[in-house]
């Protein structure tokens, strides 16, 4: 069974940072691309970060300079540290990695649960 768990989600403060962390766990042969994604409430899930195996990384323009995605492919790991915090930026952040399962051939998406990321004073 194949699972992205997420952690570090909370309530901060306009201006405050936070910093999420999303584990993979299971029957991994390799791991492709890793991202992060949010959804507020009555809108459409949006990309915020995505970094692939070899350290290349994409943001959406709105985090552009205030968020910073990183991984750690020895332990299957990406973080997401999120500065400059704003009331826009409150969403439930999803997790999401294409992973190869051992002894297979194709990539598919797997996503975490989400956490909840609250700004406000």
């Amino acid at each position: 069974q194949m699972q992205l768990a997420e952690s570090g989600g909370g309530l901060v403060q306009p201006g405050g940072s936070l910093r999420l962390s999303c584990a993979a766990s299971g029957s991994i042969g390799s791991i492709n691309t890793m991202g992060w994604y949010r959804q507020a409430p009555g809108k459409q899930r949006e990309l915020v970060a995505t970094i692939t195996s070899g350290g290349s990384t994409n943001y959406a323009v709105s985090v552009k300079g205030r968020f910073t995605i990183s991984r750690d492919n020895a332990k299957n790991t990406v973080d997401l540290q999120l500065n400059s915090l704003e009331p826009e930026d409150a969403a439930v952040y999803l997790c999401n990695a294409q992973i190869r399962r051992w002894g297979t051939t194709q990539f598919l998406a797997y996503w975490g649960q989400g956490t909840q990321v609250t700004v406000s004073s």
